[in-house]
């Protein structure tokens, strides 16, 4: 069976190496700005060339590929329980959640309205019970909380309604700090949370060329805490980055490289991610769009950048322009996403739940989107082919006008051959007219509750619930329930 993760190539070699030699020419003649002191001086002792007049940093070849060096090629990310372990490497392909959403669909009321605290902890134990979501990237912004107290909500009830992998923005470092000493009490001690890492952090670089002071500050805390990161640049085509698809990978490999290249010098061997998030400008509105086809373009390609690097990446698809879980949601999704698949991008987030160019998740959403991340599993996996699923016996057996039914083959692979859909609808018209004429989304809805409704339970030990006095969880799980 022909694993298809790395199949699809948009670039040649001879393309590959022409943008990465443009990168290289951005990084040490154009620069990047870097605003924090600290890491300026930090760089200025590595001998690393910053300009005399402004904070402008300039890195040679030699820095890069010396930095390039130590990078780890391939990084574990970890889950609490052991059973969703991501090993990124090569074209290993993982998928889950992502953004920093300000509004939801309520799941009562179907109303839009502000995300709060207590979906954190409701999309949280969605997560943990869809199966085809291999990783919880922290999706909404807790409007209910101050900024200074986001980290710590949004952290703190990820870790008590998942098992699975943890990464998330952050907003302060006091928030970043409370979070990794939350965390090392929960895997033992600080050396055991590096040693199997199950929360990561996600910081900046801003489009074009730009490392703001607080989040390059950011950076280099959980770098030297030993907490995987990733820095991932966000150029919009267009605005940001170049109209062109060539020049905005010219100018965001540059940034990507950057990030990987600052995390070396900083602590060599740091677990870091290659990180891209291109997006485009509509050009008659100037409104940047998730869902177009030249993103997923740009992501798949991104992939095969970062395996000329021997680099994870972390990378984006699955956002939808769409304002409701509707048509245009399901084409764009499922082509985004496949297309970052089957380039054998490691780190797929945003790939559930989002809609609304970002700004809008619906929790019948993930359901739905857990469907076409499975459906893209089972594109990745290709055809199993030998003599026995060849079945020429049973065919044979069978003859003109038979049926397969009972046949060996069918019994031995009626539960593994064919992908499950959960909502198929295999009713007949009248049936399914009976049973309420249910859309896919009101199916959806209807699953997404009774897993909230059966599933929101801690995954903490009660003794570290009790130990650390949650408040905020209980206070935003209280505001939802």
């Amino acid at each position: 069976m022909l694993d298809l993760a790395g199949a699809l190539k948009f670039l040649s070699q001879d393309e590959i190496k022409k943008i990465h030699n443009k990168s290289l020419e951005i990084l040490k003649n154009i620069g990047v700005e870097v605003k924090n002191k600290e890491v300026l001086k930090l760089l200025k002792q590595k001998g690393v060339k910053i300009d005399k007049d402004k904070p402008i940093v300039y890195l040679s070849r030699e820095v890069i590929e010396n930095a390039l060096d130590k990078a780890p090629s391939s990084v574990t990310l970890y889950s609490r329980d052991g059973k969703n372990n991501l090993h990124l490497s090569g074209t290993k392909v993982y998928t889950g959640t992502g953004g920093t959403a300000v509004n939801i669909y309520d799941l009562n009321s179907g109303e839009r309205r502000r995300t709060r605290g207590g979906d954190i902890a409701n999309i949280a134990c969605l997560v943990e019970n869809l199966v085809n979501i291999d990783f919880f990237v922290i999706p909404v912004f807790p409007d209910d909380f101050s900024k200074e107290n986001a980290d710590r909500v949004r952290f703190f009830n990820s870790l008590l309604f998942t098992n699975k992998h943890i990464m998330g923005g952050v907003y302060s470092l006091k928030g970043i700090t409370e979070v990794i000493d939350f965390a090392e009490k929960i895997a033992g001690s600080d050396k055991k949370l590096r040693e199997k890492p199950f929360i990561s952090m996600i910081t900046s670089i801003m489009s074009p060329l730009k490392m703001e002071e607080d989040y390059t500050g950011y950076l280099k805390y959980i770098v030297e805490k030993g907490i995987p990161v990733v820095a991932p640049p966000a150029p919009i085509a267009g605005a940001t980055s170049p109209l062109t698809m060539a020049g905005t990978l010219a100018q965001m490999n540059a940034e990507a490289l950057f990030g990987v290249v600052l995390t070396q010098l900083i602590k060599p061997g740091a677990k870091v991610l290659y990180g891209i998030v291109p997006t485009t400008m509509d050009l008659k509105t100037s409104s940047f769009r998730f869902g177009s086809i030249e993103s997923g373009i740009m992501n798949a390609a991104g992939a095969q950048l970062a395996q000329f690097y021997n680099l994870p990446i972390y990378n984006t698809a699955g956002v939808s322009d769409s304002k409701l879980p509707d048509i245009e949601t399901g084409y764009e999704k499922m082509a985004n996403i496949l297309l970052s698949a089957l380039a054998g991008a490691n780190f797929i987030h945003d790939a559930a739940g989002l809609i609304d160019t970002g700004l809008t998740v619906a929790c019948e959403q993930y359901v739905i989107d857990n469907e076409i991340l499975g459906m893209v599993k089972k594109v990745l996996q290709g055809i199993d082919i030998n003599d026995e699923r060849l079945a020429l016996t049973d065919i044979g057996k069978v003859g003109p006008g038979g049926n397969f039914l009972t046949a060996p083959t069918t019994l031995k692979y009626m539960r593994s051959e064919l992908y499950k859909q959960d909502l198929y609808n295999p009713e007949r018209w009248e049936e399914w007219q009976q049973k309420g004429a249910l859309s896919a989304a009101e199916k959806a809805r209807k699953i997404a509750k009774e897993i909230i409704k059966k599933g929101l339970k801690p995954c903490l030990d009660k003794k570290i619930i009790a130990d650390n006095n949650l408040p905020l969880i209980k206070e935003s799980i209280k505001n939802d329930r």
